[in-house]
């Protein structure tokens, strides 16, 4: 056993929630971001536009996917360079057989989940026999592009039938109940945003559109907008465009302190989500991934503006369909986004100071 920590520790394999299921499920929407949501952001404004040029450059972005992905979680866990290199198969073959399924005519949504868990373990397989031959630059390779294929075309179709699976539960129940749902998506999506975990990725393994989409939308902005408004005081414009259109993970540290500074932007969410979903049936049909971004880079509403152009494919496999927005949609989109996120916080905010749950200084950011 001794000897097996120590080599795990010369080869740097550390076996921890914070690396696989925080720095690699990070990374790997940041892949996502530089693929998939580039690709459609790009094919959906050439497609506006009328400009082919950049429907074929989105149309590439978004096919190197699996590859961005992979690729992204092996340089989060460190992989030396024959390693990480080679990831890119490995993340293309996930990816693409992620996306299929064990039922017959239903396509899978779990492409970027089997890419979490198969390039994590090739990247680890392949890390573990890098430079202990002379000829390294067959053997890394080899392993790691082997293993992760082969746990590909094992594993792969049954994650994206599971994936599919626990998103159509989740879309459909949103459909069917869609305040309490509204709720729920929204809370939950809002929190995972905040934490130092990826809502995006989560959003893009479960393939969430529709009005969860939407809900899950309405929970990060709740959450980002609301810490960017609650903390003004604090953190003045600085901490309003970090927060507001960067991330509330910034608020970590303070959350740790002193939980009772998240509730604000937590009731928040709970007010926006069936707001989303019942009065507005706002939806997101766009990237599944964008619907766990809120406000950052405008992501979201990006998805949802794409999401009435252009559906993304896992959109239209749900049954949404290309329409065009009118003020209705816009204005809900504002207030969801935006509008109702500052005033309820800033709301909220000024209950829990008065009450001394919240002090000055207690949403201060570090440095």
């Amino acid at each position: 056993m001794e000897k097996l920590k120590a080599f795990c520790k010369r080869k740097n394999i550390v076996f921890s929630a914070k690396r696989y299921g925080i720095d690699a499920l990070g990374a790997m929407a940041q892949g996502l971001f530089c693929s998939l949501l580039i690709g459609t952001i790009v094919k959906t404004l050439g497609e506006q536009a009328g400009i082919p040029f950049l429907v074929d450059v989105g149309n590439y972005a978004s096919a190197m996917s699996g590859a961005a992905m992979a690729v992204a979680i092996g340089f989060a866990l460190q992989a030396p360079p024959l390693v990480l290199f080679s990831l890119a198969a490995v993340g293309y073959a996930a990816n693409a057989l992620g996306s299929t399924s064990l039922i017959p005519n239903q396509g899978g949504a779990g492409g970027p989940l089997a890419v979490l868990f198969i390039a994590i373990i090739a990247a680890e397989c392949g890390k573990a026999v890098s430079k202990e031959t002379k000829i390294d630059i067959l053997v890394t390779p080899l392993v790691t592009i082997l293993i992760g294929v082969a746990l590909s075309a094992w594993w792969a179709p049954a994650i994206g039938t599971a994936a599919t699976a626990v998103g159509n539960i989740i879309m459909w129940a949103t459909d069917l109940q869609p305040f309490l749902m509204g709720i729920i998506v929204s809370v939950l999506m809002g929190m995972a945003l905040t934490l130092p975990i990826s809502s995006a990725a989560i959003c893009a393994a479960f393939g969430l559109t529709g009005l969860a989409g939407g809900a899950a939308v309405a929970g990060c902005c709740a959450n980002m907008v609301g810490f960017a408004v609650l903390s003004f005081r604090e953190n003045h414009w600085g901490g309003l465009v970090s927060q507001g259109i960067g991330t509330s993970m910034l608020q970590m540290g303070n959350i740790v302190k002193n939980p009772r500074i998240w509730l604000p932007a937590i009731l928040t969410s709970a007010v926006t989500g069936p707001i989303s979903t019942c009065v507005f049936k706002m939806e997101m049909n766009g990237p599944p991934v964008s619907s766990g971004m809120g406000t950052c880079g405008l992501v979201g509403q990006i998805g949802v503006w794409t999401g009435w152009l252009s559906p993304s494919e896992r959109a239209i496999t749900n049954g949404a369909s290309a329409i065009v927005p009118g003020a209705f949609d816009w204005i809900g989109l504002i207030l969801i986004s935006f509008v109702l996120p500052a005033v309820l916080s800033w709301a909220f905010g000024l209950f829990f100071r008065k009450i001394g749950w919240i002090k000055e200084g207690d949403l201060t950011l570090a440095g």
